[in-house]
Formats: C-alpha cells, structure tokens, sequence
C-alpha cells in the first residue's frame, strides 16, 4: 500500500509539472491562477521585473508569461512603450489578456501563443527581455539566447531567473541553477553578468546581463 501511495503521489506531481509547464484546459486554468496568487510567485515576478529598470518608453518581451503578472508589471512601468509576451499554452495567453484588459485594449501590451524556437516579429529593437523558470524547458538554450540577443538594442538587457522546484530543493541548487544560466549567457555573448538573489524558500536566482553594443552577435 505504501508503495502504490508514493506512486500515485509521483504521478500527481508529473502531473503537475506537465501543466505547469504547458497549462492546458480547467487543470491548466487553475493552475495558472494558483501562480498568479501565490505570495511568493507574485513577489519573484515582481521582483525580477524590478531589476529590469523599465523605463517609460521601453520595449520588453517576457518569455513564458503565464497568468501575467509580469506582464502587468511591465505594463505599469513602460507606460509610453510595449510589452510583448509569448506563451505555448493558449491558457496562458487567455488568462493574461484578461489580467491585462486594459493595457491590452490600448495596444501597449501584445500577447502572442508562440514558443522560443519559433519567435514572432516584435519589430523595432527591444530594451529588456525577461524569463522566469523557463529556460530548462528550452531545446538548444545557447541558441535561443543568441537569437534573443539579435532582437536587442546595443546594451540592451536581459534576466534570466530560477528559482528550483524539485522536492527538498536548497541554496546549493539554486546556486547550481545561477551558475548554468551564467555559463549559457556568455556562451551567447553576453556580458556584464551579474547574480541578485531573492531569500525565498528556496531561494531565487536572477542573472542579469547585456548585449554589447557595436558587437555582432554569435553564429548559430
């Protein structure tokens, strides 16, 4: 019995971790609103986008928004600019358009069903580019850096965050998880890295960096 306890318990959990990365149906909706919700995934959404230091006219793309908190954020802050987003999950895409009606309404925030490896046009050059928890579920992740940073301005900047969600998850893993999206950073080209972390249980990871300007960017 114990054993087939601890085997439900683990089929639950993929469960949820298939939803969480790719929210589908009432299963994914109500996922996506216990993100949106949750104290401590609001405070790192809020947090990374802080970092950020959007300006008023700034262009920024959040890769993998979810329910739209960060999108919100960004919103608030690049009032006289645009906020792109991207998400696989149609869940997503409808959750956070209705978080975001009004910004939505009035054309400063565009919300796109894509993924990474399949990028939309966002026209001219943006100022910032966030992703949080997501970059773990990319093919390729130098690559898709690369091709991230073609889409920035000279200078222009991105975060990349993590916080580890495996069971019994510590400070060590969340190191180990900065550690690698640094490694991938500069492996695409980036510079001026740098490591915020946010003191949740466990805590979270922000890497920062910059496109360098008047450089081209890496072969794919």
């Amino acid at each position: 019995m114990k054993a087939a306890g601890t085997s439900l318990k683990q089929r639950a959990r993929r469960k949820l971790v298939r939803q969480a990365h790719q929210p589908r149906g009432v299963i994914g909706w109500a996922v996506g609103w216990m993100f949106a919700h949750r104290p401590s995934n609001r405070k790192r959404n809020i947090w990374a986008v802080s970092l950020l230091d959007v300006q008023p006219t700034d262009r920024v793309l959040e890769i993998g928004f979810g329910p739209g908190v960060a999108i919100a954020e960004f919103a608030a802050r690049a009032t006289r600019g645009h906020v792109f987003g991207i998400d696989h999950s149609q869940a997503m895409v409808r959750q956070a358009a209705r978080r975001n009606a009004a910004a939505v309404r009035a054309q400063r925030v565009h919300l796109t069903r894509a993924s990474v490896e399949e990028l939309p046009s966002f026209g001219d050059p943006l100022d910032a580019i966030l992703a949080v928890n997501s970059v773990g579920f990319w093919r390729d992740p130098v690559e898709r850096l690369g091709e991230l940073r073609r889409l920035l301005r000279p200078a222009g900047r991105i975060a990349l965050v993590s916080q580890p969600r495996c069971p019994g998850a510590t400070r060590k893993d969340t190191a180990r998880a900065a550690q690698e999206l640094r490694d991938m950073l500069t492996r695409a080209g980036f510079i001026h890295l740098r490591v915020e972390t946010l003191e949740l249980d466990p805590p979270v990871a922000c890497v920062l960096a910059d496109n360098p300007a008047g450089m081209p960017s890496p072969a794919t």
